[in-house]
């Protein structure tokens, strides 16, 4: 018996990176996967990006789990309640709630003050990084709160204590990824009346596919990115970051984390999960004492 079997997830943002290594987890975990974004193989996003939906949903399936491609644009309220009204209709629960929507990576002008900052690419940032998150929780908390032990992952970029000392290089990011902290706090102070619990997590430095590209590399020989740039030795697979949600969805008493910011490297050296190559890289610490200090790039004691 798998630990997530029969559970129902709703993964708001699936189609690459961190939404599509979560969704596959939870699949390999034994979880029903909705699987959501707005790039399918009929139409693609602004991103003009080759993955799908329909592609995590096979990898879901492969993983073990069941996975189901809902094309979704959640900035719109009658799609997400469509979408959240086919999960009561076909499964009349919703356990799991991960809101990974972000679409900001080609907006983002980075080291640009707010004065110079594109104004309408700057508001964009917010709407889809802030107004997708609420719509998803204004349709999908119904449900969820029907059960007690309902579980919600709003995912960001940075701790909390490390966004809190840190300036993330532009205004428009620093704010949208520091809002989803506070969306999560927020959220664990409502949900804790029903049984339910929410957390803010992060990944650290993540090999998403946009991110290998950033590179010029594949999976396979992301080392070969080391001699652009060394400090990428401490980075980690989205899988990580899916190991992390799934077992977090999986412990009895994750009501413990309620409210609080976590990261992928600090879950796994708390629930002995691992990357896919066996590591458990622990990225935030090493890029304040590594990183950050100046020091030359080395992952011993790190990963």
């Amino acid at each position: 018996m798998k630990p997530l079997q029969g559970k129902v997830a709703l993964v708001a943002g699936a189609t690459r990176g961190a939404g599509r290594g979560i969704a596959v987890e939870l699949g390999a975990a034994g979880a029903i996967v909705y699987a959501t974004g707005r790039t399918t193989r009929e139409r693609q996003s602004e991103y003009g990006r080759p993955e799908t939906i329909e592609e995590t949903a096979e990898l879901v399936e492969a993983a073990g789990g069941t996975g189901i491609a809902v094309p979704t644009d959640h900035l719109k309220p009658e799609q997400v309640q469509a979408l959240v009204s086919r999960i009561e209709r076909e499964h009349g629960r919703l356990d799991i709630l991960v809101n990974d929507i972000w679409g900001g990576e080609t907006l983002t002008e980075w080291n640009v003050p707010v004065w110079e900052h594109d104004l309408d690419k700057g508001l964009r940032i917010l709407r889809l990084a802030v107004d997708t998150h609420l719509i998803t929780c204004r349709y999908a908390l119904p449900l969820l709160i029907r059960r007690p032990g309902g579980l919600v992952v709003e995912m960001t970029d940075g701790t909390d204590e490390y966004n809190r000392d840190h300036y993330r290089l532009s205004m428009y990011y620093d704010l949208a990824k520091t809002s989803v902290l506070r969306i999560a706090r927020s959220l664990a102070h409502e949900l804790q009346p029903h049984g339910c619990t929410a957390v803010a997590l992060t990944p650290g430095w993540m090999r998403s596919e946009i991110m290998l590209d950033h590179f010029g590399v594949h999976e396979d020989n992301w080392r070969d990115a080391l001699a652009k740039e060394p400090h990428f030795a401490i980075s980690e697979t989205p899988r990580y970051t899916g190991r992390a949600v799934a077992a977090l969805a999986a412990d009895p008493d994750v009501a413990r984390w309620n409210g609080q910011s976590l990261s992928s490297g600090g879950l796994a050296q708390l629930y002995g999960f691992c990357d896919v190559d066996g590591s458990r890289p622990d990225a935030w610490r090493y890029i304040v004492e590594v990183q950050e200090a100046g020091k030359p790039a080395d992952t011993t004691g790190y990963r």
